[in-house]
């Protein structure tokens, strides 16, 4: 390790620890159900200024600022492509009153705390504070994704972030243009005119090639195994030219282009989303882990009682007025504008960017500007823990959380829909049944259970319902095929584990069983959907009964031989659903839902 501490870590193996822990991170943040933005930042700042084994400027030398404003502008290019206009709905008015008043007045919140708190001249607090309008989509959406919140509060969140994100850069930009002619011989009129120029130059090459691509890709002029690849290209050619017209407006470029993309009607968008996804999980681990290693101990110990000071008055004041005044006379409800200013998170994206224009003010005799890259990072990493750790209580207390137990989207309105919706009501878990057919929602909407009249795969349903709610799919309608398509297209998006349906007719036929890469998981019986709703015309039925010491899992089987287990639910084990082939564990408390023949007493009086 000491060698390798003072000749430098090799570069290949440099990029396989760096993906080992942003990959690494992401898992144990999934398994202790912890922010994983907190453990790759601590994983970052362990191997770099804690263990001194990665240093990035050392080990990959010219090639690491390249390196991260191309993953930068993937990143951002992703966030543009998941920006459906349609999904804004009610979320709207509060997005552009945070863009259009809310940033300006960050801008300014955000320079003046740098200046009366932490102490920065003017100049480099304008440069600055343009830069802080950011909220981190990078660290936005897997908080959003752990916090669980509603529809409405989650959008406004992710559209500011994303969009912000370039708006931020061009106004640091625009600052220092003004830094530069007021500390050089630079003439003001050429400084605008070079600003100008850039900015339409990014804005129209994004739109066009956002146009180009969708145009090649609806009328078949790009192969569909070539279509990712063209898209990464494209991306990395936008974003260099439009850089190279004025820094930092290639941001701005990729970001049109992905929302171009995201609003007209492409058939592989879904697989287009999806790869990018993937990607911008691994270039966001890599990122963070590269940014966190390349802080030295000498900048963490820059960082006095200022720098404190000022991450509390941006947390406590400057966020929180840019975003309430933003939002006076707006629809949006008090607790989600409370939500939503006390929670800002910065995340690569603000390092990045501060770490490049802090080098550049010091080139042109800004001596403030070596101090603007450790208070970048003392923002992005208190903002992270305390978001990371508080957004998901504070949704909770004021009552924006999509739902505290896990919920079930039933899909086809059958007889055993109705009955394990009815069961998972008596356990206080959230459950909707959705058909495309109104009468067969009839006999749900008299019992009292939520129902969503209209296909699941359309687009309306991806924007009127909020699947966050819902961690569970079981597709029960009566068609074999659907049930297998639905399953199929959400098991991404919930999770190849989540996603149930019941057996279909002819999968014991080698002629026309499935590949794994189809369908769900089974559920309950080994039997079809026509079977099981003969057993239940017959007067079986769908109940759960509560196992203790006294009445345990085996005692419940001598008692019920016949039934058939579906499931089981607890406080601590969650909701888990099981085939013909799954065990049922067992424990105290558990409740055990199972499909069962009527009661003697109950067929007795029938």
């Amino acid at each position: 390790m000491a060698t390798a501490a003072a000749t430098g870590l090799d570069p290949v193996l440099g990029f396989a620890l760096v993906g080992a822990l942003g990959v690494g991170s992401q898992w144990l943040a999934w398994r202790l159900r912890m922010p994983a933005i907190v453990l790759m930042l601590a994983a970052g700042l362990a191997v770099g200024p804690g263990l001194g084994l990665l240093e990035p400027s050392r080990d990959f030398g010219d090639l690491l600022q390249p390196l991260v404003a191309i993953a930068v502008a993937i990143i951002l290019f992703e966030g543009g492509l998941s920006l459906n206009v349609r999904s804004l709905a009610d979320a709207a008015a509060g997005v552009r009153r945070l863009v259009i008043i809310g940033a300006p007045l960050g801008w300014a919140a955000s320079a003046a705390a740098l200046h009366y708190v932490a102490g920065l001249d003017w100049a480099t607090s304008s440069v600055f504070g343009g830069i802080m309008i950011v909220t981190g989509p990078t660290v936005i959406a897997p908080l959003l994704r752990q916090a669980r919140l509603r529809r409405r509060p989650a959008a406004l969140l992710q559209w500011e972030a994303i969009v912000n994100d370039p708006v931020g850069a061009l106004a640091a930009v625009l600052a220092f243009e003004v830094v530069l002619v007021l500390n050089t011989s630079a003439g003001a009129g050429h400084a605008a005119l070079d600003f100008a120029l850039g900015i339409g130059v990014a804005s129209a090459l994004g739109l066009a090639a956002g146009w180009g691509l969708a145009r090649a890709f609806a009328t078949g002029r790009v192969p569909e195994y070539m279509k990712v690849p063209v898209l990464f290209g494209s991306v990395l050619l936008v974003f260099a030219v439009s850089d190279s017209v004025l820094h930092e407006s290639g941001l701005l470029a990729v970001t049109l282009m992905g929302l171009w993309i995201a609003n007209v009607e492409l058939p592989s968008y879904v697989e287009l989303r999806r790869f990018k996804e993937h990607a911008t999980v691994l270039l966001v681990s890599g990122v963070f882990i590269l940014l966190a290693a390349n802080m030295d101990r000498a900048t963490l110990a820059a960082l006095d009682w200022r720098a404190v000071l000022f991450v509390a008055a941006v947390v406590l004041i400057a966020r929180p007025l840019a975003v309430l005044v933003s939002l006076i006379g707006s629809p949006v409800p008090w607790a989600e504008r409370l939500l939503v200013a006390l929670t800002g998170p910065r995340g690569v994206v603000l390092v990045a960017v501060a770490g490049l224009f802090g080098e550049r003010l010091a080139e042109i005799g800004v001596a403030d500007g070596a101090r603007i890259a450790p208070l970048a990072f003392a923002l992005v990493g208190a903002t992270v823990v305390l978001h990371g750790f508080a957004l998901g209580p504070l949704a909770r207390a004021l009552k924006l959380t999509a739902a505290t137990r896990p919920g079930v989207l039933i899909v086809g309105g059958s007889a055993f829909s109705l009955a394990l919706a009815r069961a998972l009501d008596k356990l206080d878990l959230p459950v909707m049944i959705a058909d495309p057919n109104h009468a067969h929602l009839r006999r749900a909407r008299e019992a009292g259970i939520e129902t969503f009249f209209g296909d699941v795969l359309s687009e309306e349903a991806e924007h009127r319902l909020d699947l966050v709610r819902y961690e569970m799919v079981i597709a029960a309608s009566d068609n074999d095929a659907y049930n297998t398509l639905v399953t199929t297209d959400l098991a991404p998006e919930f999770g190849r584990e989540k996603v149930y349906q019941l057996r279909r007719s002819r999968d014991s036929s080698r002629r026309h069983a499935l590949p794994a890469t189809l369908g769900g998981r089974p559920i309950g019986p080994d039997e079809t959907f026509y079977q099981v709703e003969a057993r239940l015309a017959e007067g079986w039925e769908v109940r759960t009964t509560r196992l203790s010491e006294q009445f345990d899992l085996d005692a419940w089987r001598a008692e019920h031989p016949d039934a058939v287990p579906l499931g089981q639910y607890s406080e601590a084990g969650g909701l888990r659903f099981v085939g013909p082939e799954d065990d049922i564990e067992k424990g105290e408390g558990v409740h055990l839902i199972a499909l069962a023949p009527a009661r003697k007493e109950r067929r007795a009086s029938a």
